[in-house]
């Protein structure tokens, strides 16, 4: 081989191995769901260890995996129980929002039964 074939097949595995380090540790992982922060994304608590959280219009244990409905407010992703839970907390989000950060009940008492 001469010096400029090695030189090519050494370039492509340089580029391969970063493709691959970033793909598993970087920005890939991220998009591939991998790569959790354990609580950093503020307000994901249960979908960074798999535990349900509360519903914060009803107040139900929502697995956020399987959450039907979910939004976004102030940075913080809320899942919710219902479409029509997160359309009422889309309405009034910082009365509801503001319940949740402070671990109160949901305002209003709404449970489903």
């Amino acid at each position: 081989m001469d010096t400029e074939t090695i030189k090519s097949v050494v370039s492509i595995l340089v580029w391969g191995a970063f493709f691959l380090l970033m793909m598993r540790f970087g920005c890939g992982a991220h998009i591939m769901g991998g790569h959790r922060h354990h609580g950093s994304h503020g307000g994901d608590e249960g979908a960074g260890t798999g535990g349900p959280i509360k519903d914060p219009v009803c107040g139900m244990d929502v697995d956020p995996s399987k959450a039907a409905a979910a939004s976004v407010y102030a940075g913080r992703t809320h899942y919710f129980c219902s479409a029509s839970c997160r359309d009422k907390f889309e309405k009034e989000p910082h009365r509801y929002a503001a319940a949740t950060a402070a671990g109160q009940p949901p305002p209003g008492g709404q449970h489903h039964g």
